[in-house]
């Protein structure tokens, strides 16, 4: 099939930051594309050719969407598998598949999948509601600290919680959980993993990332990590079974605890491009959203190898700012050698949400983490009134 500047159509469900930057590639290719969002102010607007305001939840709205285009693709995973199974019964091209997002929407079908695969990850429990858990917490069936997962609708350090005492588990919400051992790890680490319809496939280099304390959320993500070669290429083959086993199209992101006995435990996946493969736009030979493209256009993959060390920096709202959008000291870093900002194009910010991110690229990963630090002390992403 031609795609290249012709009439096929491309369609993506979700309008967040991820298609926007994925619409870069489309662009570079001159690919036609639908995007489908609830907001009317999702980032992706600006770049597709036909934006469709829509509720990616909704059966109608995702199977009328679907039927427009040749080939359907997701940056993000809470969209109506309803929907994509019925389009792709009736030969709809769906990458991933509705089959590989089943295993994964769901954080316990998902954890319950690694261990009939023979997967390593953390032990855990399965709960239908945290009530249930709360009850093994009374009768000493479960061991403290845990950390409390929602298994749908979790995201960004949201619907995650450490459990030190019961008094931390009895404000969160009555529902679908699990509880997971709490593994004193060395590193987190992820590796990108890429697959196309032919079964081709390729993994990125192993990157380590340094969360933030509060917000759960990752500060910086660190190209190579900073790891024994050995360590790396376990983490590799086992990122590597991961991806065969799910039988994924396109990208999958395999997030990784290395033990203190170098052990390596899967955390969970995301079939999709990554906040842990950002850095490869400008730090990478083929980026992981050209990547994802080819992927699940069957075309030839790309060089996953680094052209440098590469780190990004999350760009989260400041605590204490919600509203119109203020970037304080962007000239200042954009002044330092090998510094590239993105903007995702959220106009409104609040307290940690993601509104960009900066990729430090260097020979030197030792200094690309000072400039990291220096980049991370001077930007402020706050608004034009504090709270």
């Amino acid at each position: 099939m031609n795609y290249f500047s012709s009439n096929f159509k491309l369609g993506i469900l979700g309008g967040g930051q991820l298609g926007k930057m994925l619409l870069a590639e489309t662009r570079k290719f001159d690919i036609q594309t639908y995007v489908l969002d609830p907001s009317n102010d999702a980032p992706c607007k600006i770049a597709c050719n036909v934006f469709v305001q829509g509720s990616l939840m909704d059966f109608d709205t995702v199977y009328n969407f679907g039927k427009q285009v040749d080939v359907l693709t997701f940056e993000i995973e809470l969209v109506n598998v309803a929907a994509l199974e019925k389009l792709e019964s009736e030969g709809k091209k769906v990458y991933p598949s509705p089959k590989t997002l089943k295993n994964i929407q769901n954080k316990g079908i998902q954890k319950d999948f690694y261990v009939q695969n023979n997967i390593p990850t953390t032990n855990f429990k399965h709960y239908p509601t945290t009530k249930k858990l709360i009850i093994d917490i009374i009768d000493n069936n479960i061991k403290m600290p845990f950390v409390w997962k929602c298994t749908e609708f979790g995201y960004d350090g949201n619907g995650v919680k450490i459990v030190k005492s019961i008094s931390d588990v009895e404000n969160l919400p009555n529902i679908e959980c699990i509880a997971e051992e709490m593994v004193p790890f060395k590193n987190e680490l992820a590796v990108i993993m890429v697959r196309n319809v032919s079964g081709d496939i390729k993994s990125y280099p192993v990157v380590e990332m340094e969360f933030h304390p509060e917000a759960n959320q990752v500060e910086y993500v660190l190209c190579p990590a900073r790891i024994d070669d050995t360590v790396a290429l376990k983490a590799i083959e086992i990122a590597l079974k991961v991806s065969e086993t799910f039988n994924h199209v396109g990208l999958l992101a395999v997030e990784m605890f290395q033990t203190q006995n170098d052990e390596i435990l899967v955390n969970e996946v995301a079939p999709r491009p990554h906040n842990s493969g950002h850095h490869t736009i400008e730090a990478s030979y083929t980026s992981q959203f050209e990547n994802h493209l080819r992927a699940i256009l069957d075309l030839p993959l790309g060089n996953t190898n680094s052209k440098a060390a590469g780190i990004m920096v999350n760009l989260v709202g400041e605590a204490g700012f919600s509203g119109q959008v203020v970037y304080e000291n962007i000239e200042k870093i954009m002044a330092i050698d090998g510094v590239t900002p993105h903007i995702y194009g959220k106009r409104e910010t609040r307290p940690f949400r993601k509104m960009g991110h900066v990729t430090i690229v260097n020979e030197n990963m030792m200094e690309a983490r000072k400039i990291a630090e220096e980049v991370k002390n001077s930007i402020r992403v706050i608004s034009g009134q504090s709270q």
